[in-house]
C-alpha cells in the first residue's frame, strides 16, 4: 500500500469481524513500526500483548470511569476533558451515571490488545517546569503507536489508540505488573475491521498552515 494511502485511511477503527491477528503478522507490524523516532533514540518502550480475555475485561472496566465522564462532557456541550476549561461536570453525577460499556466494547472483545507503555526514565520532558500539562514526553512514544495504526492498515487490519485507561494508570500498572516509573501511553486494540473506511474527514491545509505568527495570514 502506497504510503499517502495508508495515511488517509487509517481511521479509529472499534469494530472489529473477530478475525484473530496471526502472531507474525503482529511481528512484522511490530518489526516496522519500531522504526518510529523517540527523543534521543531511547526507544524506551515496552508492549504488552493481551491474549488473557480476563485481563480484557478487567483492562475494559477500568477505561469505564473515565469513558463515562468523556461521554457526559460530550453531552454537556463541552470540549472533553480539556486542561482549559473547567468542567461542569461532576464526579457524583459521572459516579451516578449508568456505566457506557458500548464505548469499551472495542476493548474488551479486542482480537488483539496492546498495552503501548513508556520508560520515564528515558524521556526528555522539556516542558516539564511550565505551568501548562506536559506535552513533549509524548514525541518519544505516540509516534511509535501512530506507525503500529499504519502498519496495521498495510496489513488489512485496524484499531484505535484508547487512553481512557490512562486515567487509572496505578490500577492497570498493579494488573499488568508495570514498574512504577513506566508510564501507560496507550490501550490499542486491533483486529480486522468490520468495514474498511477509505474518506475520512479532516481540515484542509488552509486551516491549520499560517505564515510567521500564530495569527499570520493563511499559507
Amino acid at each position: 500500500m502506497e504510503l499517502y494511502d495508508a495515511m488517509r485511511t487509517t481511521f479509529a477503527c472499534r469494530e472489529f469481524t473477530g478475525e484473530p491477528l496471526p502472531l507474525d503478522v503482529l511481528h512484522r507490524i511490530l518489526d516496522n513500526a519500531r522504526f518510529a523516532p523517540s527523543g534521543g533514540n531511547r526507544q524506551g518502550w515496552r508492549i504488552i500483548n493481551i491474549s488473557d480475555d480476563s485481563l480484557k475485561n478487567q483492562l475494559a472496566d477500568l477505561s469505564i470511569p473515565t469513558a463515562t465522564r468523556y461521554l457526559l462532557e460530550v453531552q454537556a456541550g463541552e470540549n472533553p476533558l480539556n486542561t482549559v476549561q473547567t468542567s461542569a461536570v461532576s464526579d457524583q453525577q459521572v459516579s451516578q451515571s449508568e456505566s457506557p460499556d458500548w464505548l469499551v466494547a472495542h476493548i474488551r472483545h479486542a482480537p488483539t490488545l496492546l498495552v503501548i507503555t513508556v520508560d520515564l526514565s528515558l524521556v526528555a520532558s522539556m516542558d516539564k517546569d511550565l505551568e501548562r500539562i506536559g506535552l513533549v514526553s509524548g514525541g518519544s512514544i505516540y509516534p511509535l503507536a501512530w506507525n503500529i495504526l499504519l502498519a496495521a492498515r498495510n496489513e488489512g487490519y485496524g484499531g484505535t489508540m484508547t487512553t481512557w485507561g490512562v486515567a487509572a494508570e496505578p490500577a492497570v500498572q498493579k494488573l499488568l505488573n508495570i514498574p512504577s516509573s513506566w508510564a501507560v501511553a496507550a490501550i490499542m486494540p486491533l483486529g480486522k475491521p468490520v468495514k474498511q473506511l477509505t474518506r475520512l474527514k479532516r481540515k484542509p491545509v488552509s486551516e491549520i498552515l499560517f505564515t510567521d505568527r500564530w495569527d499570520g495570514a493563511a499559507s
